[in-house]
């Protein structure tokens, strides 16, 4: 009886140890066909889209009265974007167009000779020019001292100084009426005349042009990106008032090593997917390649080998336009 239990124990011990033996050969051919078959991982380089930003700005300084947009908006080329406001050139427009038509009526009456009323009423305007000069200039003295003491803005005193500029234009219109009437009318008096009259036109066209940018347009299409100015603040001339940021200027760029140029050559057409528009893949075209410098080379670790790799920066444009492709998004290349 104990014979025939040891028999069955050693039955039981060899099969199960075969089993074992089976068990570890299947899980080692499972691993060689796996490691035989298995697919290298593909190279992937991320890149981001890039766009082109347009800085608004205007040559009017003044006070911003009114945003017609907010940061976000899409607006398209010739939409209203901000008005600006300034008092300062709303009153030479007023002084320019007075002088015009003192000009043109100076001009009219050359003809029928010159009268002592007629001369008395040019040498009131130039005394009144003259008086205007002198406040003007005193104006701006003590501006220009309270600006170097640092108790008066920049723009301040550059408004002091337009209003004297304009009081002695004036002047010089009003000197030159008066020396017209006591003159008489001659030849010369109506070139003089029709000169004035243009030269005055030419001071009305000077403010309207500046007055034009009260109202800011849209150059182009595309997104508002950042408005600096709050409605109600100062701005300078030429100061940027908001960005723009271009609806037709989007492109992708990529920091690849050398050695993944052979696959990456100048005007290749490439598949890249974007993430944040749920794994989208869109086809740019390749149209900058450049070398990146020193800085950003990629040096080997190995005395032998191994070599130095440089970086390349590459920028690739979109063949389509792509919806609410933004920049600062990630993309993917494989």
């Amino acid at each position: 009886m104990s014979t025939d239990n040891n028999n069955s124990a050693k039955k039981t011990e060899r099969s199960l140890l075969l089993t074992m033996g089976i068990v570890v050969v299947v899980v080692a051919i499972i691993a060689v066909i796996g490691f035989i078959f298995m697919n290298k991982p593909a190279d992937i380089i991320e890149g981001q889209v890039e766009g082109t930003t347009v800085r608004i700005s205007g040559k009017l300084p003044g006070r911003v009265v009114e945003f017609f947009v907010e940061e976000g908006d899409t607006v398209h080329a010739g939409d209203t974007l901000v008005h600006i406001h300034s008092s300062l050139a709303d009153a030479q427009l007023t002084q320019a167009e007075a002088m015009e038509e003192v000009a043109k009526a100076q001009n009219r009456k050359v003809d029928a000779g010159t009268r002592s009323q007629i001369i008395k009423a040019a040498y009131d305007m130039l005394q009144q020019a003259n008086a205007a000069v002198t406040i003007t200039e005193k104006t701006y003295r003590r501006m220009e001292n309270l600006y170097n003491q640092g108790v008066m803005s920049e723009q301040k005193r550059d408004e002091a100084k337009a209003a004297y500029d304009a009081a002695v234009a004036a002047r010089s219109a009003a000197e030159s009426q008066y020396s017209l009437a006591k003159a008489g009318a001659q030849k010369e008096d109506k070139e003089s005349t029709a000169a004035l009259v243009s030269a005055a036109g030419g001071g009305v066209a000077q403010v309207q042009a500046v007055l034009e940018d009260s109202y800011l347009t849209a150059p182009y299409d595309g997104t508002i990106d950042q408005i600096y100015p709050e409605a109600g603040e100062l701005v300078s001339m030429g100061a940027p008032i908001m960005s723009l940021l271009r609806k037709d200027k989007r492109w992708i760029t990529f920091n690849v090593r050398e050695e993944l140029l052979v696959d990456l050559t100048m005007g290749k057409k490439i598949k890249v997917m974007v993430p944040a528009l749920g794994r989208k893949d869109i086809e740019a075209e390749i149209y900058y390649i450049r070398d990146m410098g020193s800085y950003a080379t990629w040096h080997s670790t190995k005395a032998t080998g191994s070599w130095d790799s440089r970086t390349f920066e590459i920028k690739a444009r979109p063949t389509e336009e792509v919806a609410n492709l933004r920049p600062g998004m990630s993309v993917v290349y494989e």
